[in-house]
């Protein structure tokens, strides 16, 4: 039985699952396996994108899980050689070609790669896709505010989402801030920290044993009280569930500030910073 997840309102009027499924690096027959056992599990948002090139795994996955199409919300991103106005519309359509949809349920900015300048032009043709019904709602990812005030200086509209670099090690309380402030709904990549994973930390490990749960789950927990909505990655169904099951127990606020406490300057995983990290 799907586990019940609760729902984040964005600023386009729409909602998004409070977690979701990251499909990077799913690939092929293994990939596909593994995407629809976190439909089946009970995920509801699936997180792809172009440069994962995973898009076709991602939609025969939801073709075999047998879960209605219009349950699923489905994310995917438009790479940096994309970023050029017609590139970019050309480049939704073949992710929906890919995909297999008639429409994404949120297309994203990758990144902004601000050397190359052209991501304002990218975020215009989201808008017009949008209009198009090519998309049901759009947003960025690894934005900085800067990129966020020039897009939203040069069209009038707010991203629904940013998705950023978050977790214990590295939690973003600076971003968040200004997400808020803008009307923004904060998704987290890496929200476990991967390798890095701060499963032994005494923060994370002890309100592990203070709730019955595992150090994934916790962290997982803390994502979802200071408001950020995680997109982990699993292939094995007992974490897939694991990971999902996160809102039956609730955090301290001490918990909850020690857990953030862990928080470092330099805590990025692979110095992916959005002012000079180029992604094309």
């Amino acid at each position: 039985m799907a586990t019940a997840i609760p729902t984040y309102p964005l600023n386009d009027g729409s909602t998004l699952p409070a977690i979701g499924f990251g499909t990077y690096p799913l690939k092929a027959d293994e990939g596909v396996s593994a995407i629809v056992s976190a439909l089946e599990t009970g995920y509801r948002l699936l997180d792809s994108a172009v440069n994962y090139d995973n898009e076709q795994a991602v939609g025969e996955a939801i073709r075999r899980s047998g879960v209605p199409r219009e349950e699923i919300q489905v994310t995917t991103k438009i790479p940096g050689r994309h970023h050029a106005y017609d590139e970019a519309r050309a480049s939704i359509r073949g992710s929906l070609e890919r995909l297999g949809v008639d429409y994404t349920d949120l297309h994203l900015i990758h990144w902004p790669n601000p050397s190359v300048g052209l991501y304002a032009e990218a975020w215009q043709a989201l808008v017009d896709a949008r209009a198009a019904g090519e998309v049901r709602a759009i947003g960025v990812s690894n934005f900085t505010q800067e990129h966020l005030d020039r897009i939203i200086g040069e069209t009038g509209v707010t991203p629904a989402v940013n998705q950023i670099e978050l977790h214990p090690y590295f939690p973003q309380e600076q971003m968040r801030a200004v997400n808020e402030r803008l009307g923004i709904r904060t998704e987290a990549w890496s929200p476990m920290g991967k390798r890095q994973a701060p499963f032994g930390e005494p923060p994370v490990a002890d309100a592990a044993a203070a709730h019955g749960v595992t150090p994934g789950q916790v962290i997982l927990r803390w994502h979802h009280q200071i408001g950020s909505l995680p997109i982990p990655k699993s292939a094995t169904p007992e974490r897939q569930q694991q990971n999902l099951d996160v809102f039956g127990f609730e955090l301290t606020d001490d918990e909850v500030a020690a857990i953030t406490a862990l928080g470092n300057d330099d805590g990025r995983l692979f110095g992916g910073d959005p002012d000079t990290h180029e992604e094309m």
